[in-house]
C-alpha cells in the first residue's frame, strides 16, 4: 500500500496530541507543519524526535522523506 499524506496525517495523530497538523506529499516526500503543546520547552530535535517516535518503524519502512516545520501552539499563533 502506498503511503498517503492523509496516513502520515492519522499515524502523527495518534501518536501525537497536535492542535494543527498539514500533511502534504507526492507518495515519496512529505512535508508536515505540526503543533503540538507537547513541543513546549523542547529544542528542535527534541521536537523531531517526538514525531519520529509517533511514527515509529514507519519512519524507516514507508517513510522515506519527511520535511517538518515544528511548532508549539504560541509559535504558530505568532
Amino acid at each position: 500500500m502506498a503511503t498517503t499524506p492523509e496516513l502520515i496525517h492519522s499515524y502523527i495523530s495518534a501518536g501525537l496530541t497536535c492542535t494543527h497538523l498539514e500533511v502534504e506529499g507526492d507518495g515519496h516526500h512529505f512535508s508536515a507543519i505540526i503543533v503540538s503543546p507537547a513541543f513546549e520547552g523542547k529544542r528542535m530535535v527534541q521536537r523531531h524526535q517526538l514525531v519520529y517516535a509517533a511514527l515509529g518503524d514507519r519512519m524507516r519502512e514507508e517513510i522515506h522523506a519527511l520535511s517538518m516545520k515544528t511548532l508549539t501552539p504560541s509559535e504558530y499563533q505568532g
